[in-house]
Order: C-alpha cells, then structure tokens, then sequence
C-alpha cells in the first residue's frame, strides 16, 4: 500500500528489485501543465514510491548505475534538509545545463529559474513539493551561460516504509525544439487567421465603398433632380451602416468593442428576446425553453448577448435544413469539480446554452469555427461565431462548442455571476459633484461646442451638423490646438474630441488636461476603438459616443452632456 502524509498505506504498490524499492504507478493521476514529455503525463511514470534502505551511499547496484548511467538528467533532492537541495546529479543532468557538480549539489533547484521563469508553474511544483506528491510540468530553465531552455520535469517523492518523505526524485528532458516547432505552428496559424481575415475584409469593404462611392457619384450629378439624388444619397447611406456593422463585428471579435454591462437575468433576457427568436427560426423550426429557475445575475451588455444569442440561433437553424426543434437553455455552475472541468477559475458561472440535433461539424469544421471569415455557407460573411467568441471572451466569459456530425451541436456561452463588487453607477455618467460652469454670456445665447478632431473630413462633418444645430463651434487639429483656445478664454461649454490622434496628445490626455483648466467642463468622446477606455480619465467616467454615429445620435449625446451640466 501506499503511505500518506501520516505513514497510512492507501493504495496497492509495485515490487520492484527484489524487494529493494517499492512505488504507486500513477495511473493518470499525476497532476501539472507538462504536455506529453513522455507520453501521456501520469501514465507510465510513478506517483510515489518508497524504499527500504535509506542513504545514498549504497551506489553499488544496477539500479544506481543506470540512473548514473543513463542519457536522462536525473537528480534527488532531500527535503530533510535546510531548502530541499539537491544530494545527487547524474552526468546527463550536468550535460543538460552546462553547470560543475560541485555548483549543483548543496543548492536548491531553483537556480536554473530565471527572469521569464513563469512564477505559476513555480508555485505549482512548489504547492507538490510541499504537499509531497508528484508533478509532471513544462517549465523554463537556464544554463549556466545564461542560456534558456524548456524543460519537462517531472518529480516524485520516495517514502521510507513508514511512511516518512526521504527524497524527491526528478527526471528533466530538454524540450526546447518541440516547444519552439509549436510555437511557429502557432504563429503560421495566426498569420493564416490574419490573412483571411485582411482578405474577407478587403472584398466586403470593396463591395461597400463601391456601393458608396458610386450612389454619391450620382447624387453628384444629380443635384437638379432632388428626387433622384436622394435616393442615391439614401443607398451611399445604408452601405455606409453595413460598413459600420461589420467594423462592430471586427472589433467585437478582436474585443475591442466597447461594452456597457449592466446586471442581467438571463432567463428574463431570453424570454423577451423569444418573440425575435421564433421569428428568425422561421416555421419549420421550433423553439424550446429549458431555464433554470432563481439564476443570480450576470454582469453583460445586453444588446451584445441578444446579437450573440441571434448569431448562434441562426446557425442552429441551418443545421436544420429539414426542421426540427432547438433549445436555448441555462444552468449554474458550481463547485470545484465543475468549474475546473469547464477549465475556469474559482466561482459561480451561468451557462446559455443552444442545442440543435442538426447536422452537426466534423472535427476540421469544428476546430475552425470561431476563426473570422471561415463559413461553410457559401455567401456567408464567416464572422458570426467569431463575434460570439469575441463577445464572450470581452466578457470574462467562456465559449465552448460540442459537435458531432449527425448528431447536433451544442453551444455553451459560460458567463461569471454579477460581481458585487461592481461600481454600482454603471453607465457612462458624468461626475455629479461639480457645479455647472459660470457663464459670461446672456441665458439665450448658443452654447459653444469645442470640436477636437485630426481627420480634417470627419471635424468639418462634425461641425457642420452642429452648427446647422444651432450650436457655436470651434475647431482644433489636436489636443495642442484645442489646450491653446481653452487657456485663451474661448467661450467651450463643451468638449467634443476624438480619443485616438497620432502626435504628443491623445484625446484621453486632452481630457484631464482641459479639467485642470476648466475642472467644471462637460466633455464627450468619440472613438472606434475602445480599448484604451477602461483607464480613462483618472478614474472618470466619460460620456461616449462610438464611431461611426449617425447625427442624430451626435446631437442627442451633446444635448444631454450639456443638459447634465445645467
């Protein structure tokens, strides 16, 4: 049997030496991030072993000299003594790292860690160590050049026949050309996603701006026929919004898309999105509902999970060519074993789930199916999975798919409960805690917008419909510019800037800049690319108006900054 911790035999144990060394195959069992250094981690390597004859003085056996021997770095380290050191090191092992026997022995493994050393697989072997079992572990070492290595450890402990801990065995294999020829699959992997996904943007950008570019052609030529130049100017339009809906699509699927989580009940979330649901599942495919009564609340966008929700439930239909039924479903998820086998950290999940006994995906479909513009269906744009992914991901979530081909698939979007923790404002609000600005000029005059933009066609549209709004513009090329006018006293009842502009100042830098001046000032932003967002401001939230915006959306967000300030 083997002994725990407390010297109890648990488990039925190998003979092996006539006698001499006795141990517990694995059996799978051993645990660590090693990806196969021999074969499948935990089969065919011990979990524990033990001996009968303590000391390492007895080197006289075959056992000793094939470890002595062998082409396999080996150590032992004795956790009896002061910081578990190594006690002995086979000629491989000094071959492996370069290092002089008497700069091995005496010292703790450790030596070999270096500064990209990743620290959570040294606290894993360190939590095995401490709690005397085996570890199976991919880690990065170095040489005694300075060299770095990857090597795939492995480390046992060997017990006495009490049960007492003498020493922990380890066996290293150099695996620096099988990491890196995976690494390069992965970069050509990458650059393969990114070369369709350049290719699928080109040919449906190129579609659009043709749409654009040639109803504005005609509009142009047009003007003495109002009827007909607007409905060209109308079709330039919609094009123009297709373009904006694919760039969301893009930026969602990079998770770069802007979010605006709230707490959310999924189960009510999908019940009064049921009515668009049926709608797009059409009459030959049924609708069924499987919600888990008393969900907590999730922290989501809800307009991101409807679009979501509709992009799998569109899929779920074409698999069912013939009709059928789908379900969309939710569950919880909890409790160690649960999590860790849908791969999570530590918590309480909410699971959506959609299930169709459809068609199905062979494995080489599956494996490709959240990569942007892959699609199976032909005219199909190919990043509907891919934004769900993003989305999901952005989320802090988790997105898994099952399929097999003939019987359905099954999608999971895998969502952390609220945090109560969670700045209960939300929104995009200003600070409330300033009094409005003082103003010099009389209660009817226009309020003066400062217009804070580097693409000289996108600042003169802006300020065009603000000032057809009735609204007193200025105008700035940059955050320098824009910080001139401000010092100079101009008349700005508010700030409206662009976030990204290439020079000395973003439109974020611009921001706490222009509140040191005006701590009082209204400001909003614009921008397609929200990443940088989070961090804004000092600690501020922004009011934030996402590119590209209609003028209707512009002046609906400028009245009510400036409203707030009133």
């Amino acid at each position: 049997m083997e002994p725990d911790k407390q010297g109890n035999l648990q488990k039925a144990v190998d003979e092996q030496g006539g006698g001499q060394s006795f141990g517990v195959p694995a059996a799978g069992e051993v645990e660590g991030n090693a990806y196969e250094p021999m074969g499948t981690p935990g089969v065919n390597h011990w979990q524990a072993s033990y001996i009968k004859r303590d000391g390492l003085d007895d080197r006289g056996n075959i056992f000793f000299a094939a470890v002595a021997m062998t082409r396999m770095p080996m150590t032992i380290t004795d956790p009896r003594r002061p910081d578990n050191p190594i006690v002995f090191c086979n000629g491989a092992f000094l071959d492996l790292t370069h290092y002089k026997h008497e700069d091995v022995v005496g010292r703790n493994c450790r030596f070999l860690q270096g500064p990209q050393t990743d620290r959570r697989t040294v606290d894993e072997v360190r939590k095995a160590v401490a709690e005397q079992r085996a570890v199976a572990v991919d880690i990065l070492n170095y040489k005694a050049d300075g060299s770095a290595f990857w090597n795939a450890l492995f480390i046992g402990p060997i017990f006495d026949q009490d049960g007492q801990l003498l020493y922990f065995f380890a066996s290293q294999m150099d695996i620096s050309e099988r990491r890196q020829s995976q690494e390069s699959h992965l970069q050509a992997q990458k650059m393969e996603a990114i070369g369709q996904l350049t290719a699928g943007m080109a040919h449906d950008f190129n579609n659009l701006l043709q749409v654009i570019n040639g109803n504005l052609e005609i509009a142009l030529i047009s003007l003495e026929k109002p009827d007909m130049a607007r409905n060209a100017l109308e079709r330039a339009q919609r094009a123009s919004m297709r373009a904006a809906r694919l760039t969301q699509q893009l930026l969602t699927f990079a998770r770069k898309q802007r979010l605006e989580p709230v707490p959310v009940d999924l189960n009510h979330l999908v019940v009064e999105f049921s009515d668009m649901l049926v709608r797009t599942l059409g009459d030959r495919v049924d609708l069924r509902l499987d919600l888990r009564p008393g969900l907590p609340l999730c922290h989501l966008d809800p307009t991101h999970l409807e679009m979501a929700l509709l992009n799998v439930l569109i899929n779920a239909r074409d698999a069912l060519p013939d009709g059928g039924e789908v379900t969309v479903a939710t569950a919880i998820v909890r409790g160690a074993d649960r999590v860790k086998a849908h791969g999570l950290d530590p918590g309480t999940y909410i699971i959506l789930c959609v299930i169709d006994h459809g068609i199905g995906m062979p494995p080489e479909v599956l494996r490709r199916a959240t990569e942007p513009f892959f699609t199976t269906k032909g005219p199909g744009t190919g990043l509907g999975l891919a934004m769900v992914h993003g989305f999901v991901q952005q989320s802090q979530g988790r997105l898994e798919i099952d399929s097999r081909p003939g019987a359905g698939t099954t999608v999971r979007m895998i969502f952390p409960v609220a945090d109560n923790a969670q700045d209960a404002a939300g929104g995009n609000g200003q600070d409330h805690a300033a009094a409005p600005p003082a103003r010099d000029d009389a209660a009817d005059s226009r309020p003066g917008v400062l217009v804070v933009e580097d693409n000289d066609d996108v600042r003169e549209l802006a300020e065009s419909v603000l000032g057809m709004a009735g609204y007193t513009v200025l105008a700035a090329a940059s955050g320098e510019q824009a910080l001139t006018l401000l010092r100079q006293g101009a008349r700005v009842d508010l700030l409206f800037t662009d976030v990204i502009m290439p020079g000395g100042m973003n439109g974020l830098q611009l921001v706490d800049e222009a509140r040191k001046l005006r701590p009082r000032l209204p400001v909003l932003v614009t921008t397609g690319y929200m990443d940088e967002l989070p961090e804004c401001g000092k600690g501020r939230r922004l009011n934030v108006l996402a590119k590209p915006y209609k003028h209707g959306d512009l002046l609906a967000q400028v009245k009510a900054a400036l409203g707030r300030a009133v």
